[in-house]
């Protein structure tokens, strides 16, 4: 078993429900997320990030707007949409019932 690419893979399946998550608390800006994602140790690139967002913009569960930036131009801020908002509270349900399996086999 390639333990690395395993790991790969359960981080990615991850990345769309972290972001949600992210953007349940305020708007953000790509790199801001980035950021984030990193601080939390869920490493990601602008290579994966920026197509994500396109994708979750286009299933509705994202927009955006743009705002002023005082250190260069203006900055794409993303926030969730109210079908965002119900995505994200269908998958921490989803969330809770894998991680009570995974502690329950666990034991």
């Amino acid at each position: 078993m390639d333990i690395n690419n395993a790991k790969s893979q359960m981080r990615k399946g991850m990345l769309e429900y972290c972001i949600l998550l992210l953007l349940k608390r305020r708007a953000a800006y790509a790199s801001d997320i980035i950021q984030r994602l990193l601080e939390a140790e869920m490493i990601v690139v602008e290579g994966t990030l920026y197509p994500l967002l396109t994708r979750l913009k286009k299933d509705g569960l994202l927009a955006y707007e743009w705002q002023e930036s005082t250190q260069g131009p203006p900055r794409k801020y993303y926030r969730l949409t109210p079908e965002g908002e119900e995505a994200l509270a269908q998958l921490n349900e989803s969330w809770q019932e894998i991680s009570r399996t995974v502690n329950f086999l666990k034991q």
